[in-house]
């Protein structure tokens, strides 16, 4: 197993590989998982980024795959993921109509309860070629827990806080990644922080435990570190791992956490997430992470 990375308060630590035989091989078990695994879309054609036309393929880890392959590719990791997940965890995984079905059929066979899926509408998406179909302007977050009858954790107060004091629904309109997330490079399926941040918000307590099978360049990670929670993230190219490292040092060495956390989007007042960050650190909870 490499072990590519650890920071130095250990709570991110990035191995390299495929991520089905790490995930075997780790201690302990996660509270929390978010995986943008591939959607299998790089087989031609363009799109539109930044106002230029570019080419729709991502690498050779995105390409095509029968049916048959995308599902068995599906359940390896997948099952791989729930033998370390704690009994009371859940899992985040996003896509688009291209894979979202099959990771339904894959999680419903694993025996997963699905809670919710989240449809991501974003602001700014780019508009399609073609002029043959309305514009991809969504995509697909599902919400499901390890376990049929084992609870999970879910922090409704805190979601109907950050919502005008409303009940949370389950499409969120937020802004794809912002200029200031890409400033050392990005990954071609990169999240905002503004999604992972109320995603890890939503659904774990402070110290968390969490694991990104395919990490990219680790939004998850700097999301849960903002946030006082432990990460483990594997991917298997070196330039996205080395991205992550210099987002997590830039990170650590940020002198004005409060302009940090006001970039981020989906909170009703600028400094809201800066406070509820502080507020974390009034409260005391044990290894088992259970307030005490």
């Amino acid at each position: 197993m490499n072990n590519y990375y650890e920071s130095k308060d250990e709570s991110f630590k990035l191995f390299k590989g495929d991520c089905k035989k790490i995930i075997s091989s780790l201690d302990g078990k996660f509270d929390m998982v978010f995986a943008d695994p591939p959607y299998f879309l790089s087989s031609g054609g363009n799109t539109i980024e930044s106002g230029k036309i570019v080419s729709v393929n991502k690498g050779n880890w995105d390409k095509s795959k029968s049916r048959e392959e995308m599902t068995n590719f599906n359940r390896k990791w997948l099952s791989a993921v729930r033998e370390k997940m704690n009994e009371d965890a859940s899992i985040w995984i996003s896509g688009t109509v291209h894979n979202i079905f099959n990771i339904v059929q894959v999680l419903d066979e694993l025996d997963f309860k699905i809670l919710n899926v989240i449809t991501w509408q974003k602001t700014n998406p780019p508009p399609h070629l073609a002029c043959r179909y309305f514009t991809h302007s969504t995509e697909q977050i599902i919400w499901a827990r390890k376990s049929q009858k084992k609870g999970h954790y879910f922090n409704y107060d805190l979601m109907k806080e950050i919502n005008d004091n409303k009940q949370m629904k389950d499409v969120w309109t937020l802004p794809s990644i912002g200029p200031w997330e890409k400033r050392f490079g990005k990954h071609p399926t990169q999240k905002p922080l503004s999604v992972l941040v109320r995603l890890i918000l939503a659904s774990t307590r402070p110290n968390a435990l969490i694991l990104d099978p395919f990490t990219g360049s680790s939004t998850t990670g700097i999301a849960a570190n903002l946030l006082g929670r432990r990460f483990i993230g594997i991917d298997k190219l070196n330039k996205y791992l080395d991205l992550g490292i210099e987002r997590k040092l830039e990170l650590d060495s940020t002198d004005n956490l409060r302009d940090y956390c006001s970039k981020i989007r989906g909170f009703n007042e600028e400094h809201q997430l800066f406070e509820i960050i502080e507020n974390y650190k009034n409260l005391n909870y044990d290894e088992n992470i259970k307030y005490i």
